[in-house]
């Protein structure tokens, strides 16, 4: 770990000042090592705040890279991110170095299927800045399995919502999803305000520091959420949902989440008119060799150390990614998108 050449309490020192962090907290979050599964706009918000706070270790995975619409509300990239495709994760953890070179820092350009979770199970803290309810099931699980507390946050147009899922304590979101209606709106068809953003990023690492610096007793046990634009806020009292036939956190718990059937191999992604095909046997990809045969095909192509595009027949694109990855560009339709995959992958 390189360590800077300036005093580090005081580059702490209002936070060490905060009486509920003091001396003892900082020298907890400098031990605690937290995972963000999701670089975008909340992710790279939390991401930076942990940084700043001096949290020892920071893991940030994410599938996708940086694209020009990104840069409204998504904090830590530039306007050269995206125009060279850089992926979000090697792009964050490129900018937190430059923010904090005294913590470790990674950034894990993939998937999160449970495989990969499991390389986390010693991890102090999950938050989720994901856009998908398939891959929340499955840190649920895994934290539930592994005893680990997690964060939840989502936002769309000026409303937010978070939680605290506390193994043992909380209801999980399995419990939560049986009673609370989900909605079918994405940031593509509602939109979205950067202070909406903003204001869930707050809380996430706020509840984050609490747990980090074992300020147990502080924490919020509500489920917040709030419409900026409306000049609304609720909390509600949830812990009535927990039941002990729940499958993931219940008496007798299965894990289901965690298990190849429950595994999504093609996924729309939020607002994005594309859908991600995943193979089902994980690889690395040959982006060389593959930019070779659709260029034998007659297709533009531009490829990076990370990713590989192609532009096909309008209007398709695919995005070729080093673990096996593909994002089919110019549909939402999973069937659509598996045609055109096998047509050059294969089944």
């Amino acid at each position: 770990m390189h360590e800077p050449n300036y005093d580090s309490f005081k580059r702490y020192s209002r936070q060490i000042l905060f009486q509920p962090i003091g001396k003892n907290g900082q020298e907890k979050l400098k031990e605690k090592h937290v995972l963000i599964i999701g670089a975008g706009a909340l992710g790279s918000g939390c991401a930076e705040i942990l940084a700043r706070s001096g949290v020892g270790t920071l893991t940030i995975a994410d599938r996708d890279y940086v694209e020009e619409s990104n840069l409204q509300r998504q904090q830590l990239y530039t306007e050269e991110d995206a125009s060279t495709s850089l992926p979000k994760a090697y792009a964050a953890e490129q900018r937190l170095k430059q923010i904090n070179q005294s913590i470790e820092i990674s950034g894990l350009v993939t998937d999160v299927t449970p495989e990969v979770l499991e390389r986390f199970s010693d991890v102090d803290l999950i938050i989720d800045a994901t856009d998908n309810f398939d891959t929340r099931l499955s840190i649920n699980d895994f934290c539930q399995k592994q005893n680990i507390p997690w964060i939840y946050g989502a936002c769309l147009g000026s409303y937010g919502i978070s939680y605290n899922f506390i193994p043992g304590k909380t209801p999980c979101m399995s419990c939560l999803l049986e009673q609370i209606p989900l909605t079918g709106a994405t940031c593509d068809s509602e939109g979205i305000i950067a202070p909406a953003v903003q204001m869930v990023t707050s809380i996430q690492t706020a509840e984050a520091l609490k747990i980090l610096t074992e300020n147990w007793d502080s924490l919020r046990t509500t489920l917040l959420s709030f419409d900026l634009w409306n000049n609304e806020r609720s909390e509600i009292d949830v812990s009535v949902l927990k039941t002990d036939s729940c499958l993931s956190c219940g008496a007798n718990p299965d894990f289901p989440y965690l298990k190849y059937q429950h595994q999504t191999k093609a996924a729309v992604l939020c607002g994005r008119n594309t859908v991600q095909i995943r193979p089902g046997s994980p690889h690395q990809a040959d982006l060389s060799h593959w930019e070779s045969v659709f260029q034998g095909l007659g297709y533009n192509t531009r490829r990076n150390s990370y990713l590989l595009s192609v532009s096909l027949e309008k209007p398709y694109r695919l995005v070729c990614f080093l673990d096996g990855r593909v994002f089919i560009h110019g549909t939402n339709d999973i069937q659509k998108a598996k045609s055109i995959y096998y047509r050059f992958f294969g089944s």
